[in-house]
């Protein structure tokens, strides 16, 4: 396989979560963590998933990427169901078809940037010279151009951040997911931060999955879903992003499969425009945000200094 750096883009498929559950304990003591989700991320969009702690957000990442498996349900990409894959395999997809941007880089400190950002590639079984040209052109297309010999601990939060931007998108993924990238940086790195990964993501063509309990996060990505007890309980999209044509809306699903622990809880009252809702809403500066159907668009309250946070 060759790569070509950020100009490379990967052929287009959806990522498509059908009907995931995921239970933790049995009898009295299940804890639905995922209580019936579907979604779908198309290829070259950027998607927040927002909502507080315990609202089921990281397990669906962690279930979208292949990192564990679901009680029930299935994860389709590019023709294969994740959830089935033997570990072995699951391993091979995430470090050739996904990339990965965590809280706190997780950079190794004893290698230089080039060689942080050159080991998906590396370890794939890329020759070390063709791995860091390739690392050193992601690098300079993040603006870290000079810096390529640095390690960790001679760069800045945001530097160090737009390594592992580059480490993610290297081997040209289809899908980077983002867990809380901001969260170890100030407001003012963290919004320069998500507007290189938006843009980088972008730029190669992958889709962006972003989790965060962060609703300024919002503003950087062109659709959002918020997430209550295991659901998504709001969808809204960026002015000028659209709903894939004939796509459904995400709906919860109400029968679990047999041999589950526990029955999957009753569904909350429906709230077209839930608390974490209206805050993404609200902390996105531009007007003309349209929920999911089959709520009609709404222009959003100005921001506040409280949900920009």
């Amino acid at each position: 396989m060759t790569f070509t750096g950020p100009s490379s883009a990967p052929g287009g498929s959806p990522l498509v979560a059908s009907a995931l559950t995921k239970v933790y304990g049995s009898a009295q003591t299940a804890t639905h963590a995922l209580a019936g989700v579907n979604l779908t991320v198309h290829p070259g969009e950027s998607l927040a998933i927002m909502g507080p702690s315990g609202s089921g957000k990281t397990t669906l990442l962690h279930v979208l990427a292949g990192i564990i498996t679901p009680t029930s349900g299935s994860v389709s990409w590019r023709g294969e169901d994740v959830t089935t894959l033997s570990e072995a395999r699951r391993t091979v997809l995430r470090r050739q078809d996904f990339g990965f941007v965590f809280q706190s880089g997780q950079l190794l400190p004893e290698l230089p940037a080039v060689e942080n950002a050159a080991l998906p590639l590396m370890l794939a079984g890329t020759a070390r010279t063709e791995a860091t040209a390739v690392a050193a052109r992601w690098l300079a297309h993040l603006g870290l151009a000079g810096m390529e010999q640095r390690r960790p601990g001679e760069l800045s939060g945001g530097q160090a951040q737009r390594v592992a931007i580059a480490r993610a998108l290297v081997g040209s993924p289809g899908v980077v997911f983002a867990d809380e990238p901001t969260g170890a940086l100030d407001q003012s790195t963290g919004a320069e931060v998500l507007d290189v990964l938006t843009r980088a993501t972008r730029d190669s063509g992958a889709a962006l999955v972003v989790v965060t309990h962060d609703a300024g996060v919002a503003r950087h990505c062109t659709r959002t879903v918020t997430m209550r007890d295991g659901r998504i309980s709001g969808e809204f999209f960026a002015p000028g992003a659209q709903p894939a044509p004939g796509e459904a809306q995400q709906q919860p699903v109400a029968s679990p499969a047999v041999g589950q622990p526990a029955p999957l809880p009753p569904a909350p009252p429906a709230a077209p425009h839930d608390a974490a809702t209206q805050a993404a809403m609200a902390a996105h500066p531009a007007a003309g945000y349209a929920p999911g159907a089959p709520a009609a668009p709404v222009t959003p309250a100005a921001p506040s200094q409280e949900s920009a946070r």
